[in-house]
């Protein structure tokens, strides 16, 4: 089971679903709360991945152990009427969650959320590289490596003080669990979703950072609902966090 922050609120319609977060690699539920406290109401859940914040020691083999940790979590707290909100890995985890078809699922909400390779020389080059990665993880200080790691193409829109900040706010982390779940979810191990997502009887919108161009291309090749946060790269909620919320909140209020 995935270890979880369960805020209710006073304002929540009886019938409204709780609204559950996923975060990215090298995030943690809490870092959600401020987004949560502006929509009071819904009931959130704010949960923390396997090798994540609370979760850390929580080891996984694939999407599919994953999955069974999130269906657990979701018994714990006894919601049966959720939607998911998912950036980057969260996005990809909820995304496979969702092709499951859960009874209880609302909705779904991706934030810069890669739906899956398309040719198995893709995947092994994934695989490959997420390995790497992991050894780096795991054999170096964790602030080389978010040095790093935050100068990856995909992170090429943040400033040196954004940088800076989020390789503080990452940096007392253990690079072992880390390690682990990168490998175990990389996106070479994940299941093409695209077909599955166009599939989807409940409502789905994929948010992304109007100067996030590898994710506007995925979003466009493989015709997801895209709806742009403007003035943002990847990590589109910390660079227009206002944008955001605002977009959440339009998507989840036909819930209500």
């Amino acid at each position: 089971m995935l270890c979880g922050s369960n805020i209710a609120t006073q304002t929540q319609a009886g019938s409204s679903p709780t609204l559950v977060w996923l975060h990215g690699f090298l995030g943690e539920g809490n870092e959600w709360r401020a987004f949560a406290s502006q929509l009071p109401e819904f009931s959130h859940l704010l949960v923390d991945l396997p090798g994540h914040g609370h979760s850390a020691q929580l080891s996984v083999d694939g999407f599919s152990a994953v999955e069974a940790a999130l269906q657990a979590t979701l018994a714990h707290y006894g919601i049966s009427s959720y939607a998911l909100i998912g950036y980057s890995l969260g996005g990809r985890v909820a995304m496979y969650h969702a092709a499951q078809h859960p009874k209880g699922l609302k909705a779904l909400l991706v934030e810069g959320g890669n739906p899956g390779l398309k040719t198995q020389a893709e995947r092994v080059a994934r695989i490959e590289n997420d390995a790497r990665w992991a050894e780096r993880f795991r054999q170096q200080p964790m602030l080389d490596v978010l040095q790093t790691w935050y100068r990856q193409p995909v992170f090429a829109e943040l400033s040196e003080q954004e940088r800076h900040r989020l390789v503080a706010l990452r940096a007392a982390q253990n690079g072992e669990p880390l390690a682990t779940m990168l490998e175990s979810t990389s996106l070479g191990k994940q299941p093409l979703l695209t077909e599955p997502l166009k599939a989807l009887a409940i409502p789905f919108v994929y948010l992304c950072g109007e100067r996030d161009a590898k994710f506007q291309q995925l979003a466009a090749e493989s015709d997801l609902p895209v709806r742009t946060i403007t003035g943002a790269g990847h990590n589109a909620h910390r660079a227009n966090p206002d944008e955001f919320v605002a977009q959440v909140r339009d998507f989840f209020t036909p819930l209500l």
